[in-house]
């Protein structure tokens, strides 16, 4: 049985590398008031990214992150982020703040593990993004702006279809817009062999199918 109070909160918050500051149950405010859990990264004083000299802290700054439910409740973690200068008044580095990835990607308003989630239950489940939304208690564009910034990379990436063995196409009626209801189609590409989505592109013509089949080619039983 784990008895270290810091190795405890690691193991709670599966983060590694902060203190848990406390926790704030605000449930008086309403049954549906999120548990907000405090933390700030643990580690050396950082050294100045310019000079590399010695660094002061100039306080620090809330950062609220929208977390996993815990325990039935929703979770808000709240980051105090130092905010570090640099103490050469000579050296033009400016004033800097924690960052580290495991907790949270730069500009995102979800923590790693919720962006991860959030992707993989929309982008594998099919679930929509306003269902999730509603499930961590947030907005659609914060959970559609992790989701964007975490597929992006896969989608981009030219090794994400594998080898494929038999290449189809299906256009699909995508939406009508407007006051005429015009039609906007899609073309939805498939390794037919094993059922799997490769891409969905624009229109209903081949200069986007042309693309990605370009680069599925060379992977073509």
């Amino acid at each position: 049985m784990e008895q270290n109070p810091i190795r405890i909160a690691e193991i709670l918050l599966d983060l590694v590398d902060v203190n848990l500051i406390g926790v704030e149950d605000l449930s008086d405010q309403g049954p549906k008031t999120p548990l907000r859990v405090h933390i700030e990264c643990r580690g050396e004083r950082p050294t100045c990214p310019l000079c590399h000299g010695k660094s002061y802290s100039k306080g620090t700054s809330l950062v609220e992150l929208i977390d996993l439910p815990s325990f039935g409740r929703a979770v808000r973690l709240i980051w105090h982020k130092h905010r570090w200068v640099c103490r050469d008044p000579q050296c033009s580095a400016g004033s800097w703040s924690d960052q580290d990835a495991r907790i949270a990607a730069p500009r995102l308003r979800l923590t790693d593990r919720a962006g991860r989630w959030a992707t993989r239950v929309v982008g594998r489940d099919g679930r929509s993004v306003s269902s999730v939304a509603r499930e961590l208690d947030c907005d659609w564009h914060t959970i559609n702006d992790a989701v964007i910034a975490y597929e992006t990379p896969l989608v981009e990436d030219p090794n994400r279809y594998g080898q494929v063995h038999a290449l189809g196409l299906d256009e699909i009626l995508f939406y009508r817009e407007g006051r005429y209801r015009t039609q906007h189609w899609s073309t939805s590409i498939v390794d037919v062999t094993c059922a799997t989505l490769l891409d969905i592109v624009p229109g209903r013509d081949v200069k986007g199918a042309k693309e990605v089949d370009r680069q599925s080619a060379q992977g073509v039983a």
